[in-house]
């Protein structure tokens, strides 16, 4: 059964976070989550605590354990973005996109082997 946490409007470039996102992609739920913490970078923060909402999400509402899920997928899909305004040269003004980003982790349980 496939449990799902979004994190919507999170304050950061998608580019930047989709590199993180690709390395947990098909790891155990645990596994990835341990590893998002050693992780140098604010995506995985972000990330981290999206995967930690999900693996809630799979204990709490389906009744799963957390040892039987597996990353199934991680997207992150481009927000709105807050435009601000530098004064430039010769009275013009140049525009500043502050990125968001949409961060939905998908976990799925493990395939039985009997």
């Amino acid at each position: 059964m496939e449990v799902r946490a979004i994190y919507k409007m999170a304050r950061i470039s998608p580019f930047k976070s989709r590199d993180v996102a690709r390395s947990i992609k098909g790891m155990d739920a645990r596994d990835a989550f341990n590893v998002l913490a050693f992780y140098p970078k604010k995506a995985a923060r972000l990330i981290r605590k999206t995967l930690g909402s999900a693996i809630a999400n799979a204990e709490n509402n389906h009744n799963l354990r957390a040892q039987d899920l597996y990353v199934k997928g991680v997207f992150v899909d481009e927000g709105p973005k807050f435009r601000r305004y530098q004064p430039k040269a010769r009275g013009s003004a140049g525009i500043i996109r502050k990125r968001t980003a949409h961060i939905c982790v998908v976990l799925d349980e493990k395939e039985n082997k009997s």
